[in-house]
């Protein structure tokens, strides 16, 4: 997912975005531990994801503060 699509989204969106993402990358790192994760790079570009759209979503509470 690029920073432009994000930075387009509400912050509702952002929120429920991260839950995804975080739920995605709890069941990734169980495929993982278990020996089933078949690509994983795909673990990677997870939490590369969850960080992005954390930083814009504190980049966009931070700019309705001032």
């Amino acid at each position: 997912m690029k920073a432009s699509e994000i930075r387009e989204m509400p912050v509702e969106d952002l929120v429920k975005k991260v839950d995804s993402l975080e739920e995605e990358h709890f069941n990734l790192r169980f495929q993982a531990r278990m020996g089933q994760l078949t690509n994983p790079i795909q673990l990677r570009d997870v939490k590369k994801d969850i960080a992005r759209v954390k930083t814009i979503l504190n980049e966009k509470k931070a700019a309705a503060k001032a």
